[in-house]
């Protein structure tokens, strides 16, 4: 097996003459040229965890020593800590360190259990405040306001498989500010393999296709994606639509699969999708007991601050209702959480049928279950990881062509 790794790598760590000492009577025995470690490092070279891989070799058949091993995972684990190394890398570093224990003990770098595991479970999470007003022809302007605290915990299980979840816990502070107590939204297990990407559980589903404007809500199941060019997703399993809904009154859980299709053309990205559903309670909204939804569109960035989008989406399985949804957009710029100061405006024209869009993304379409009209908006990152948003749509019934507006606006605090 040919090795190769450049020679100031087995020295790295050597400081002094004391190191130099301590290598020279190495009472370490020899890595066997079988061993895993030796594809480990140098894939983790390749890879540029490990700098400087490249023209000479482990000396030919010539094997090191777990001393001179140990000073490259040291390297490597110096690499790793700053957090710019992927998570297959990553699985790759701990691995070593923990077959290397005792030669990075030598050597004094600590690497006891539960360091080497305690980054394995990571938390994140936003504390969301909500506020609603909105108004509709012939009813009192309604005001809702609500704090939402979300965590978002991930487990490393492997180089390929991680799992994750999202638990959110709301507060009603415009009632009598009560919550219902901590929800389990998702919990799914992720796969990265070459070529493809699988998902297990309960997971969030959001029409990309067509950019939430007929699903932004959550099923269980399974979900594959694949291929480069042009990506494929397949969605199947159990969607709950109670709460979830434009169909208001749905107390039922759908069978649900879906495809989606993405690709590029120059500046120019395309995709269509198509979603099935099946439930007893859908036919009174649709006429019949399944939803056939199918979308397509595309967004064209003229350069990194201006870019444009439309979709179209219909209920082909429905006979009655609005079976029928469109939105087109122009983005200006674009807030990043990361980086205060920054900023972004949009505006649009939606025209959203509750039979095409059961659950789309849309925050300004709350509480209508039918409109039409135009919707204008921002977003804004005052301080690192504090996003705010505002919105305002201005529109009609789709049904009786009475007014409908509602004023919408978001402060997240990121952690």
């Amino acid at each position: 097996m040919k090795k190769t790794l450049v020679s100031a790598l087995t020295t790295a760590l050597v400081v002094g003459a004391a190191s130099t000492t301590f290598a020279a009577a190495n009472p370490f025995s020899d890595v066997p040229a079988d061993h895993w470690a030796y594809d480990a490092v140098s894939q983790l070279a390749a890879d540029g965890v490990i700098e400087g891989y490249g023209d000479t070799t482990f000396q030919g058949d010539k094997n090191i020593t777990r001393y001179e091993m140990a000073q490259m995972v040291a390297k490597a684990m110096a690499k790793s800590s700053t957090g710019n190394v992927s998570g297959a890398d990553k699985a790759l570093v701990d691995k070593l360190a923990a077959e290397f224990s005792d030669e990075l003990n030598n050597l004094g770098v600590r690497v006891a259990n539960l360091e080497r595991n305690a980054d394995k479970v990571k938390w994140t999470g936003e504390m969301r405040n909500l506020a609603y007003s909105t108004r509709e022809e012939g009813k009192h302007m309604t005001n809702n306001y609500k704090t939402r605290f979300r965590l978002l915990p991930s487990a490393e299980v492997d180089e390929n498989w991680h799992v994750k979840a999202k638990i959110d816990a709301d507060v009603k502070i415009n009632e009598d500010g009560s919550n219902d107590g901590a929800k389990l939204k998702e919990v799914h297990a992720d796969a990265v393999y070459p070529g493809y990407d699988l998902k297990l559980g309960k997971m969030a589903y959001f029409s990309d296709a067509d950019e939430g404007l007929t699903f932004d809500t959550y099923f269980s199941g399974a979900q594959v994606s694949a291929g480069k060019d042009v990506k494929v997703t397949l969605s199947g399993g159990r969607m709950n639509l109670k709460g979830e809904t434009l169909w208001d009154g749905v107390d039922e859980a759908a069978d649900f699969a879906s495809l989606q299709a993405f690709g590029a053309v120059g500046k120019l990205n395309l995709s269509a999708s198509y979603a099935y559903l099946k439930a007893d309670s859908i036919k009174t909204y649709t006429g019949e007991d399944k939803a056939g939804i199918w979308s397509a569109g595309g967004r064209y960035t003229f350069n990194p601050n201006v870019s444009v989008a439309g979709f179209y989406a219909e209920n082909e399985k429905a006979d009655k209702g609005n079976k029928k949804s469109g939105t087109a957009e122009v983005d200006y710029k674009g807030a990043d959480k990361a980086n205060a100061g920054t900023w972004g405006a949009y505006v649009a024209y939606r025209h959203v049928g509750s039979n095409a869009s059961p659950m789309p993304t849309f925050d300004t379409f709350n509480d209508f279950c039918d409109a039409k009209g135009w919707e204008v908006g921002g977003t804004y990152v005052p301080f690192k990881n504090v996003k705010a948003w505002v919105s305002y749509f201005d529109g009609k019934d789709l049904n009786d062509d009475s007014s409908k507006n509602e004023l919408f606006g978001r402060l997240s605090f990121y952690f």
